[in-house]
């Protein structure tokens, strides 16, 4: 079994001690968000757990409790974008901080292990072309000795955002424009070793070396852990989506990072309502149990007995 933690919400920035609890009472409950009165039990014995794949903007938390986590095999997707605070509200004033940590955490646990995500990319009057490749190339000679690969995506709004989106002055890059920042990426990750991928995106960048990328993927996986995987597409994600199946422990709505661009946290008042029932010891993520859930034992990721399909990942 692979672990997402989470394409829902930043665990390792909000709740590290949550999860930590969970690897020490090896197992967790994740409701389906389709259903959620469906309950999975995971268990998270480590010879039961392939790897674990965190998706974080702020990987600190979980990073000086690594020691915890000796006995799994994990990567981190890391996102650093260049938005500033009418954008990423939560994360501006931490720019420089978080590309410290990054840094670190890639000493740490190796490059292979820490892959950049510069994602969405979005288009305002002043988030430009000219200044999504400057910026991309300013963190990318920064952090040339820290990753192996960046993953990209262009930003999707869900269609209970697009109102809201639009009237922040947002918009999706045009296939002119999309080529254009492709050409320029790919030339910058080139000159700096990085490898370029794409996140959940149908349009074909081959010519500029672009490759579309897994998330969750299997041949890192593999190698990271020894052990050949060799696992079919997630049928639960989107068309355009490589991903091999994995389980997510997540929850949406419980991101406090408030970047206004999020699909996984669109509802203020049920994020309220999930940070009052947030307890680390609980083995539900912002939840607890009722008498009307129904709980089944999840036996690995192509387990019929719950079907989460997740939306297309836009880091929280």
């Amino acid at each position: 079994m692979i672990l997402s933690a989470s394409r829902r919400t930043d665990i390792p920035a909000f709740y590290t001690d949550w999860f930590l609890n969970r690897i020490k009472e090896r197992y967790v409950l994740s409701r389906n968000p389709f259903n959620p009165r469906q309950v999975s039990r995971i268990d998270l014995s480590p010879e039961l757990i392939d790897c674990i794949v965190f998706w974080t903007k702020n990987p600190a938390p979980l990073m000086v409790r690594l020691n915890e986590l000796e006995a799994y095999h994990y990567y981190f997707q890391c996102t650093l974008n260049a938005y500033e605070a009418d954008v990423e509200p939560g994360l501006a004033s931490k720019h420089v901080s978080l590309v410290d940590t990054f840094m670190q955490l890639s000493e740490e646990i190796g490059k292979e292990r820490v892959i950049w995500r510069y994602d969405p990319i979005l288009l305002t009057d002043k988030y430009t072309l000219s200044f999504h490749i400057q910026h991309f190339a300013a963190l990318a000679e920064t952090l040339k000795d820290a990753t192996q690969r960046c993953v990209i995506s262009f930003i999707d709004f869900p269609k209970r955002t697009v109102s809201t989106s639009r009237a922040l002055g947002y918009r999706e890059p045009d296939l002119n424009e999309m080529h254009t920042i492709a050409r320029a990426f790919s030339a910058i990750a080139s000159e700096n070793g990085i490898t370029l991928e794409t996140c959940a995106e149908a349009i074909d960048l081959s010519t500029y070396g672009i490759s579309h990328g897994k998330c969750i993927d299997d041949a890192l996986i593999s190698r990271i852990s020894g052990k050949p995987l060799h696992l079919k597409k997630d049928a639960n994600q989107r068309a355009a989506c490589s991903c091999v199946p994995s389980v997510d422990i997540g929850l949406y709505n419980t991101c406090m990072h408030g970047c206004k661009y999020c699909y996984a946290s669109f509802s203020r008042e049920a994020l309220l309502q999930n940070r009052q029932n947030y307890d680390a010891f609980s083995p539900l993520l912002c939840s607890k149990i009722t008498e009307d859930d129904v709980i089944r034992e999840r036996k690995d990721a192509q387990s019929k007995t719950i079907l989460q399909p997740d939306l297309p990942f836009v880091s929280s």
